[in-house]
């Protein structure tokens, strides 16, 4: 008898931990996606869920990273960041009424390479809930899946036909109007920006308590 319950009670004890250690990632809606000021944060060398974007002549995008929705491309974007990867590449293709991206490219358009990741998206297996809305980040990729390297992009209005085929991991929480500004910047028939958007920086940020 008392082997039979301590046998159930190991069982009890197995469930309870599935259930309570099997992290779900967060729906869109339960995220938050609030503003906030730039006054905030400082940067840091200690990695974050918060990095900061400094654009020449733009200014700065504060984009929060969101480590339960897509955990390795966040790991292998905070990798790039703390190498200082993205330090003068710039916005090489620029969409009014879709999206801004960069992070692969110098201003004399050498593309710097990096490591493919794993696409974390629907229709690759992997469950992504976060919807590309305007300021949301998220990587680019070719036609093949898993071959998303530094490039990203950050959403300039909704693009639906985009959720559950390209991992977004993060949300613009301040700086949503130097998108708009880059958004429309003049750009030639490849969609590259006519003068060079350079990022001057991405760097981790705390923010105060």
């Amino acid at each position: 008898m008392k082997r039979i319950i301590s046998l159930v009670l190991v069982i009890l004890m197995i469930s309870v931990c599935f259930t309570s250690c099997s992290k779900e990632p967060p729906k869109h809606e339960d995220l938050d996606f609030s503003q906030v000021d730039i006054a905030e944060f400082t940067e840091t060398d200690k990695e974050t869920d918060y990095v900061i974007i400094t654009v020449a002549d733009y200014g700065q995008i504060v984009i929060r990273l969101f480590p339960d929705v897509a955990p390795i491309t966040v790991k292998n974007f905070k990798k790039l960041v703390s190498e200082k990867f993205y330090d003068g590449l710039i916005f090489h293709r620029v969409i009014e009424g879709f999206m801004i991206q960069g992070g692969g490219y110098t201003e004399k358009m050498t593309q710097k390479q990096s490591t493919a990741i794993k696409g974390e998206f629907s229709s690759n297996g992997v469950e992504n809930n976060l919807r590309h809305i305007p300021g949301v980040i998220s990587m680019a990729r070719t036609s093949v899946k898993d071959s998303a390297t530094s490039q990203f992009f950050i959403m300039h209005k909704e693009s639906p036909h985009l959720d559950g085929e390209y991992a977004a991991f993060g949300y613009t929480v301040y700086g949503i109007d130097v998108v708009n500004k880059i958004a429309e910047v003049q750009t030639n028939s490849s969609d590259r920006p006519t003068t060079n958007v350079v990022i001057t920086s991405i760097r981790f940020a705390e923010r105060a308590e």
